[in-house]
């Protein structure tokens, strides 16, 4: 089978923390054609244990995201299974000895990709959904003159306090498994996966979607079904302790957390040169309207435009949602054509 993937080998990377990531790898898929003078670049980072096959629905001619107009590069979050992630990374640097990556270490590697691939020293956009969007948020702070437009599609510039919250009770539901001692985990965490899929579908999704039993549309005959069938398998198909990984990349996530502007998150928001779209989703219970609110009032060129929609947090990646996708769509494209 052909992958339909590459790979960059970015080689031994020093990160935040002060420990070396070792040949440290960045998978990542391209779209469309970079243009002569290579104005036309999108780079579209990933979710939350996505790998970019679960994104690139987004990308398509006529969408926003257009490759027979731009070339579209996604980038594999490190700790995605796909990139350096603990699942594939060699010993010593297992287990709890894993060197942890924050936003911080992952753009930096991203550009590096970017100028070392293709020559490219200025993106057209960064878009991201979620996890995706607070990388964008990086881009936009920490290389000012290297974007001239960022979507934060559920995002925020810092992981808010109740954000946090919420990844603790996931995190610890998948490590009180049995299977998780010392900080490892030594077996398939069956029970932890189950039970932190039950914890994350009551959050992704609005109260107003299970009022109204929107679950229906997966074809679940019962709420229990749907828990089953849908969450319970979500989180499955990935690697536990990559899972981990990058719940504390979200949970450190916070443009303002680096030398450049020493935790001051106003100066980092009012640093930021790009276009900003900032789109929450109002029935969002972890990416609030009101965080990307309180950042408007640092934000030199933004504007905000909730999505309106019961699906919560899923309204950012509506993969079968295509009222949220034209939401989505049509301001992005209003985006680009500024």
């Amino acid at each position: 089978m052909t992958a339909d993937h590459a790979t960059y080998d970015a080689g031994n990377v020093v990160l935040q923390s002060g420990r070396t990531f070792r040949n440290m790898k960045l998978v990542y898929k391209t779209f469309g054609t970079l243009n002569a003078d290579k104005s036309n670049a999108i780079l579209y980072p990933t979710s939350y244990s996505a790998q970019h096959h679960d994104t690139q629905f987004m990308v398509g001619e006529g969408a926003a995201l257009d490759p027979s107009r731009y070339f579209i590069i996604i980038p594999n979050l490190f700790g995605n299974g796909l990139s350096s992630s603990p699942s594939n990374t060699p010993w010593p640097d297992v287990g709890t000895r894993y060197p942890d990556v924050t936003y911080f270490d992952a753009v930096h590697v991203q550009r590096r990709m970017l100028a070392e691939l293709w020559g490219i020293e200025k993106l057209a956009l960064v878009y991201g959904w979620s996890m995706g969007a607070m990388q964008a948020y990086h881009w936009g702070a920490l290389f000012p003159d290297a974007v001239e437009r960022i979507a934060v599609v559920c995002g925020s510039a810092r992981c808010a306090p109740h954000n946090h919250v919420f990844i603790e009770g996931a995190k610890h539901a998948l490590m009180a498994d049995a299977a998780y001692r010392d900080g490892v985990f030594a077996e398939r965490p069956v029970r932890g996966f189950r039970a932190m899929g039950r914890v994350y579908a009551g959050w992704a999704l609005s109260q107003t979607f299970y009022r109204e039993e929107l679950w229906r549309s997966f074809g679940a005959s019962s709420l229990e079904d749907y828990l089953v069938t849908y969450w319970e398998t979500a989180f499955a198909r990935r690697d536990p302790a990559d899972l981990l990984a990058q719940f504390r990349t979200w949970q450190h996530g916070d443009i303002s957390a680096n030398p450049m502007y020493g935790g001051d998150l106003p100066k980092a928001l009012a640093a930021i040169k790009a276009r900003t779209l900032l789109m929450p989703v109002d029935h969002d219970l972890y990416f609030q309207v009101d965080d990307n609110r309180l950042e408007m009032q640092h934000l030199t060129n933004a504007e905000l435009h909730p999505i309106p929609s019961v699906w919560g947090h899923r309204a950012g990646n509506p993969v079968t949602q295509p009222q949220d996708r034209a939401f989505i769509d049509g301001h992005v494209k209003a985006l680009l054509a500024r």
